[in-house]
């Protein structure tokens, strides 16, 4: 059986899946829109996690538990700014994209949910970093593993457009 792919537009705080990926700082100690969201709906605890993790480089993650959350699991990523794309912002972009879902594998996770990494105040143009986001996935998906279901979170209805058409939804 092979992985599915599946879109939602919504909370990403309020899904029910093994892991759910944010989209952090290089500090890891929390910031505005979903790091912050998903800082507040998982309590103090994660805060507290995330300062004995010490910072995370971009492109790069790291986990934790999901504390008052529904998802087992936090995984932790630092997307690029965007600069124009002149400082290997779509390779970093991808990496973290790919290196969540390796957390996620190494753990036997079934159902991974992501948020939109760097296209918010960090200005990664949407319509590009969804297509690194779906092609990164699906080609991590062809390997055999034990992911089942992964979840793109959608806030706005620009971003649930984008995605609706690169996946054919």
């Amino acid at each position: 059986m092979s992985a599915k792919i599946s879109l939602v537009k919504g909370d990403i705080t309020k899904l029910e899946v093994d892991a759910i990926v944010n989209a952090a700082n290089r500090t890891l100690l929390g910031g505005g829109g979903v790091d912050g969201a998903i800082h507040r709906a998982a309590g103090p605890q994660l805060l507290e996690a995330c300062r004995k993790l010490e910072g995370c480089e971009t492109g790069n993650a790291k986990m934790t538990g999901g504390f008052n959350l529904p998802a087992d699991y936090v995984i932790h990523t630092v997307g690029p700014v965007w600069s124009g794309g002149e400082r290997n912002e779509r390779d970093l972009l991808g990496r973290c994209y790919r290196r969540s879902l390796e957390l996620a594998a190494e753990l036997l996770l079934k159902r991974i949910a992501f948020p939109n990494i760097s296209t918010g105040v960090y200005g990664f143009p949407k319509k590009e970093a969804a297509r690194i986001a779906i092609d990164t996935v699906r080609s991590f998906l062809e390997e055999p593993g034990s992911l089942e279901e992964v979840i793109f979170v959608v806030f706005d209805q620009e971003n649930e457009t984008i995605y609706c058409r690169l996946l054919a939804v």
